[in-house]
């Protein structure tokens, strides 16, 4: 019920039914880390974005809730404890991410948010301006590397440097040498300069990309493009699929997700940001601007608006401590 005199809807309102929906069964390993408001009821009216204003007796609200493992949590909690930083909230990715890569615009038509980390892809839906459907499926870009190692017979720290060779060689014009033998023009890409201890120095880039890394990308959208059927939004999402997340440098991603999937595919990096711009225009960076505007508004009256400045961190000095958890984070992405 709302709690005012004469009936109007206020903030606290919308904090003690939004507190109401957490009340909800969960197993005993896992905790609720985000209950995301959808739309408000007043008095049997649905579909209310924001009622706070509005006069009424009963107010109810259709939430997306977001739970995550207790013992991951703890053991965050944990290592950030060692090093005296104090954990205010823990927030899924996937989330973060589109705090910072997605526009209202594509928010309110409809659109899918992919966060390809190193072992896992978050999946978050979002229909009408909200949250609708999320996901995470146990499949990443360390997948990718590891077929590259099993496929060529090296180390994955060969691979690692060989995936991400190719992400920069995308991007730009491949110097190819044609072999002059009776196979036919198999280009090749000189892997000299990346220094790798197997005695590997050309490779086909027709091998690695269509023979190795095409048949992964291929299986990763498949089972994403399940994921997205299973949400019941297939049909809503006309501002089709944004990719973020280091694995989203990956060689041809793009062309495999609209392949698979057949859909408007592009890869999502901070947007609406000011400051150290060139230092984080890149696919890696949205969870962590996610994560600092997200952190501007825990207290409910902070706000970080489109726009907002970040500072620039490259002259700070860290301890070692920090440095060290900064390293582990750092081993997480592909």
């Amino acid at each position: 019920a709302v709690s005012h005199p004469d009936g109007e809807i206020t903030e606290n309102d919308l904090a003690r039914v939004i507190d109401a929906a957490k009340a909800i069964s969960l197993p005993s390993t896992r905790e609720i880390i985000h209950v995301l408001p959808r739309s408000y009821t007043v008095d049997g009216q649905e579909g209310i974005k924001d009622p706070i204003g509005m006069t009424g007796i009963r107010l109810e609200v259709d939430t997306h809730i977001i739970s995550a493992s207790s013992t991951a949590i703890r053991n965050l909690e944990r290592a950030f404890s060692e090093v005296g930083v104090d954990v205010d909230a823990v927030v899924f990715s996937g989330y973060a991410s589109s705090l910072s890569a997605l526009s209202d615009t594509e928010k309110e038509l409809g659109v899918v948010l992919i966060d390809i980390g190193a072992g896992t892809i978050d999946i978050s839906v979002f229909v009408e301006g909200s949250v609708a459907y999320s996901a995470v499926l146990p499949i990443g870009a360390r997948h990718i590397t590891n077929d590259l190692a099993i496929g060529l017979r090296i180390s994955l720290e060969s691979a690692e440097k060989i995936k991400l060779h190719l992400s920069d060689l995308s991007g730009e014009t491949r110097r190819v040498t044609q072999e002059t033998t009776d196979r036919k023009n198999t280009d090749e890409i000189d892997l000299g300069s990346l220094n790798l201890p197997e005695e590997i120095s050309k490779v086909s880039y027709k091998t690695l990309v269509d023979g190795i890394i095409r048949p992964r990308l291929n299986e990763i959208f498949t089972f994403i493009g399940l994921e997205i059927k299973k949400s019941g939004y297939a049909g809503q999402i006309p501002s089709g699929l944004v990719i973020t997340g280091g694995g989203a440098n990956t060689v041809g991603i793009k062309e495999a997700a609209r392949r698979m999937l057949a859909m408007p595919v592009r890869i999502g990096s901070p947007v609406g940001i000011k400051g150290i711009i060139d230092e984080i225009q890149s696919s890696s960076f949205p969870t962590v601007v996610g994560l600092v505007k997200y952190g501007g508004s825990l207290d409910g009256k902070t706000s970080l608006p489109f726009g907002f400045s970040l500072p620039n961190l490259s002259g700070l000095k860290f301890n070692k401590s920090f440095s060290k958890i900064i390293s582990f984070l750092k081993s997480f992405i592909p």
